[in-house]
């Protein structure tokens, strides 16, 4: 497990020396690049209706509202739950 720590450090050593970046800055997009991956995986499943946003939030570990607002960034038909009219309703 060191030996491949130590590798990718010290490709990561690399590339900020061939880059205006910093280490961090590195891990940062990295970390995003790796989320963005998962997270167009789960949208795949859940356009199949195979995984269920209370799943894909779990597994990401996001909030149903930053998922929603995934999908909405991207473009992708959903149902909204409007607590409102919900309410209106039960009401009535």
């Amino acid at each position: 497990m060191k030996t491949k720590l130590s590798n990718i450090t010290s490709e990561i050593e690399n590339y900020v020396n061939d880059s205006n970046l910093t280490e961090l800055q590195v891990v940062d997009k990295l970390k995003d690049y790796y989320f963005n991956k998962k997270v167009n995986e789960n949208i795949k499943l859940y356009k199949k209706g195979t995984k269920k946003v209370s799943e894909i939030t779990k597994d990401l570990k996001i909030s149903p509202r930053r998922f929603y607002a995934i999908l909405e960034k991207k473009k992708i038909a959903h149902t909204k739950y409007n607590k409102k009219e919900e309410e209106k309703e039960a009401t009535n």
